[in-house]
């Protein structure tokens, strides 16, 4: 039973140098035009579940005017939601405005993310996105006063970043005592302006001293790290995105997004206007079950508390060590095993892509 979905909303009023998803400059007609065709989206795949978790990414979904995002939350109220549902919704903090926040809490949203990454001034050139850290401040306030969780982003290992420089960050992240944190190291992608630049990531050293500076300051401040690059205070861990790492499926509607429904994977168009023509799909894989286990390990240990052995074997009804030949990867000290569950340690967490590797390479099921 599908119980999450996301919605995707790629405009934006200014584009970040550093950014990859689909997106496009923000134009009033087009947004119209998109808004239509999600709706058509919607109404031609949504069942009618009740959904614990919905949200709408970007792209900047605060861009929209008030107007448009009116007509948003008019096609998204034949989405059910449950009871204790978790609906995201993320926002620049220059487009945050009371009278945003009153229509965001009207619509049912009672969860915001504030893209922050930096409060140094200094970046706003290279990351080609607006810093202004009195303003920002004041708008990450403001909204605590309408939502009781915020989530804010903070981007680590920016070019000639020093250690200092970072302690100065996170301590601003600390004293505003939001309820969750995400962070994410400066990665330079290929068709970004960054990467156009030829700019050079900041060597695995230094994000290494890096993470583990984050990871410990942020423990010592009372925030619990339950995934790789999250933080959460108790209770407040993102319900739509253990989605994903709990492998479960999920709608993807809108241009650029992915999903996963009734056992199959599937892209959709990242080009705006094939979107808006009812081009939608562009990808669309049914899910063997070794990829299934494949994809749930990948994805399982992306949480601190990894693989729960008693869920795999509900799931998939063979017990993990019958389809894993992973006792080494113990013995070596790269996964830790328990009665309960199977996972990374902490001192090993910045390679955990490289473990994960290792493990699937242990795979036996169909070997």
């Amino acid at each position: 039973m599908i119980k999450s979905c996301y919605i995707h909303i790629p405009f934006c009023k200014k584009i970040c140098s550093y950014c990859d998803f689909c997106k496009n400059f923000y134009d009033e007609r087009i947004v119209s035009d998109y808004l239509n065709a999600l709706a058509r989206e919607i109404d031609n795949n949504y069942k009618g579940e009740e959904l614990n978790t919905l949200y709408i990414g970007g792209g900047t979904p605060s861009s929209l005017s008030l107007n448009n995002l009116k007509k948003l939350f008019e096609i998204l109220e034949k989405i059910k939601l449950s009871k204790t549902y978790e609906f995201t919704f993320e926002c620049n903090y220059d487009d945050i405005t009371e009278e945003l926040l009153i229509l965001l809490k009207q619509n049912k949203v009672n969860r915001i993310s504030i893209g922050v990454q930096t409060f140094n001034e200094k970046y706003e050139k290279i990351l080609n996105r607006k810093i202004n850290k009195k303003e920002m401040l004041y708008s990450i306030n403001l909204s605590k006063k309408y939502f009781d969780n915020i989530n804010i982003d903070l981007m680590y290992a920016l070019p000639d970043e020093s250690t200092k420089t970072l302690e100065e960050d996170l301590k601003t992240f600390i004293d505003l005592d939001v309820e969750h944190i995400s962070t994410y190291a400066l990665i330079v992608e290929e068709h970004t302006k960054l990467g156009l630049s030829n700019l050079k990531e900041v060597d695995e050293d230094t994000q290494n001293n890096m993470y583990y500076k984050i990871v410990n300051k942020l423990k010592d401040n009372g925030y619990i790290h339950y995934e790789l690059s999250n933080f959460s205070r108790p209770g407040y861990e993102s319900k739509h995105n253990l989605t994903y790492w709990k492998n479960e499926e999920y709608y993807g509607f809108g241009a650029g997004t992915s999903g996963f429904v009734n056992n199959v994977r599937y892209d959709n168009t990242k080009s705006i206007i094939n979107y808006i023509n009812d081009k939608t799909h562009v990808y669309e894989e049914e899910i063997s079950i070794d990829q299934k286990i494949k994809d749930e390990v990948m994805l399982n240990l992306r949480m601190i508390k990894g693989i729960d052995k008693e869920d795999f074997k509900n799931k998939y009804n063979i017990y993990f060590d019958k389809v894993f030949n992973y006792k080494s990867l113990i013995s070596n000290g790269y996964l830790i095993e328990d009665n309960k569950s199977i996972y990374i340690p902490e001192d090993k967490l910045f390679v955990s892509n490289e473990i994960i590797i290792m493990l699937l390479d242990c795979y036996t099921l169909n070997k």
